[in-house]
């Protein structure tokens, strides 16, 4: 998820934060996100989150060269006079970086088929089942925020809808994400004014299932329990978290 350079360990200068380049062309997710507004929100929104953490980060040494999930999930390991900036950036620089890859030019890859397909019907009843709770979370949603489509990290392997405030990340609470929808206006603005849930709507029709179906594979392996179609336990929901919890 974070990208940074790949210099030798003994190279004297600091590894920095870099700003991935994006998996499309700027005008490639129109007319659902239009070019001006995706130029924008990566290089300037997103680039400006990596700016700042490198930064953040000049004069700390033992925290040059972890990459920013580390440091978003380390932050007790950060001076504390910069950690609600480190948050926000790396939560930034994570959420972003995350967010494009999740999406794709309009074709094949709007499809959901495969074991991730049928981890959603038992979850959420269908595809239709979780855009409503989708929408349900992202209306609940006050001020900007992500929401997520996520897994315990437990092997239950429970499939949830979340939201986060700011920059937040699921993996700061027990869960890992497998799908992001930036609810942050800047996101949308510029086409959908403050429509929020009529952006969500046409989103879906990008949204990079074989990239979530990837993740899903990479990050979940059934129990024994629930191979013999068992209830699975999941486990505690982590705090300050909103969340729309069913089992898969």
């Amino acid at each position: 998820m974070p990208h940074r350079t790949s210099l030798p360990e003994s190279a004297s200068m600091p590894q920095l934060h870099l700003l991935p380049p994006l998996p499309y062309d700027y005008a490639a997710l129109e007319p659902v996100i239009d070019e001006r507004t995706l130029r924008l929100h990566h290089q300037s929104h997103h680039a400006g989150h990596v700016r700042a953490l490198n930064s953040l980060l000049e004069g700390q040494p033992q925290l040059q060269g972890r990459s920013a999930l580390w440091l978003l999930l380390n932050l007790d390991k950060v001076p504390r006079a910069l950690r609600a900036a480190v948050r926000h950036h790396a939560g930034g620089h994570v959420n972003h970086s995350f967010y494009w890859s999740g999406m794709a030019p309009r074709g094949p890859s709007a499809r959901l088929d495969g074991p991730l397909a049928d981890a959603v019907a038992r979850a959420f009843g269908s595809i239709e089942g979780l855009r409503l709770e989708f929408g349900m979370a992202v209306r609940k949603l006050f001020g900007p925020g992500w929401a997520w489509l996520a897994r315990d990290s437990g092997g239950s392997g429970a499939l949830r809808v979340l939201t986060t405030e700011q920059h937040l990340n699921p993996a700061m609470h027990a869960h890992v994400p497998l799908l992001a929808f930036d609810c942050w206006e800047h996101a949308h603005y510029l086409r959908y004014e403050n429509r929020r849930l009529e952006a969500l709507e046409a989103w879906w029709s990008i949204v990079n299932w074989p990239e979530v179906a990837l993740r899903f594979a990479l990050t979940w392996r059934p129990r024994a329990a629930d191979a013999r179609g068992l209830p699975a336990r999941g486990s505690r929901p982590g705090s300050r978290v909103a969340e729309t919890r069913t089992e898969a």
